[in-house]
């Protein structure tokens, strides 16, 4: 079973070069034995371009991200949504996946993994050529209506925003990891946002926004995977918030080793039987090799 260590922040001591070593060769010997069920955040997609809320690349980050609470309640504040969102789309449509991504559908591809739950709204597991994936927040590339349930593609509603605002443009200050940007409030003057096209309702990104809840489905099969799993492969989250920690918490409630692929220290480190530290984009691809062909 797990230890019974405290899940408060731990700080990661920087390894010398042989526990470096040692770490990664068990990793590798986890990975190996197959049956793992992959946890993903952010930090795998930075290398592709997108940043994340608490590691390396979001650490400047200033605007709090939207909950859905101001979006449903605050006509404004969806409109200035939108705008910032409208512009981030284009950096999530061009992203490409990065060698993290393609590590991680080949060891699928190698029957290592039994499935992959990713907190990412951006696609590129998929993109990568994984299959079996859960985007337990959803994904940035559909809308929703809030009103009649409609889903449609993001590309269509781009196309609508785009039309509806020939002509607004506005500079881009920084990138967000939730597919918005920021912008000076003036630079809203005279955007429009667009309705359902089937029942003039309220349209939204079909992803969780912070103080959303996940759907009952997506959690149940999510415990579901970890439930089966041989061991529970986390990579590039700093778990900090309990819609990825809580699978953890199981995975080590069943005995289920954890092993743990982050740059930095992570909510999960205390329950974790490997800890690698490190730069997705070089640690996946070298794992994939320690496994051969």
């Amino acid at each position: 079973m797990a230890r019974a260590v405290s899940p408060a922040a731990v700080v990661r001591p920087v390894p010398d070069p042989r526990q470096a070593a040692a770490a990664r060769a068990a990793l590798a010997a986890v990975v190996g034995a197959g049956g793992v069920v992959v946890l993903s955040g952010a930090g795998l997609s930075t290398e592709s371009g997108i940043p994340d809320y608490r590691g390396p690349t979001g650490a400047a980050r200033r605007a709090s991200p939207m909950t859905y609470r101001t979006f449903t309640g605050d006509p404004a504040a969806r409109r200035r949504y939108w705008a910032r969102s409208h512009l981030g789309w284009r950096l999530i449509d061009r992203a490409a996946p990065n060698a993290g991504h393609r590590a991680v559908a080949e060891l699928e591809r190698r029957g290592l993994l039994t499935g992959i739950v990713t907190q990412n709204v951006d696609g590129l597991h998929q993109a990568g050529g994984a299959r079996s994936v859960l985007d337990l927040h959803g994904r940035l590339d559909r809308v929703v209506c809030l009103d009649c349930g409609r889903t449609s593609a993001r590309e269509l509603l781009a196309r609508r925003l785009t039309a509806a605002n020939a002509g607004w443009q506005a500079r881009v200050t920084a990138v967000n990891p939730d597919g918005d940007v920021e912008l000076a409030e003036d630079e809203l003057d005279g955007f429009r946002t667009v309705d359902c096209t089937g029942c003039a309702g309220t349209l939204k990104p079909d992803v969780v926004f912070f103080g959303e809840t996940v759907p009952a489905d997506r959690v149940r099969r999510s415990y579901e995977l970890v439930g089966r799993a041989a061991a529970l492969l986390v990579l590039g989250s700093s778990l900090a918030v309990m819609s990825g920690h809580r699978f953890v918490l199981r995975a080590a409630k069943l005995g289920i080793p954890v092993a743990i692929v982050n740059q930095g220290a992570t909510r999960g480190d205390p329950y974790a039987a490997v800890t690698v530290d490190g730069a997705l984009g070089h640690v996946l691809p070298e794992l994939v090799g320690r496994l051969g062909g």
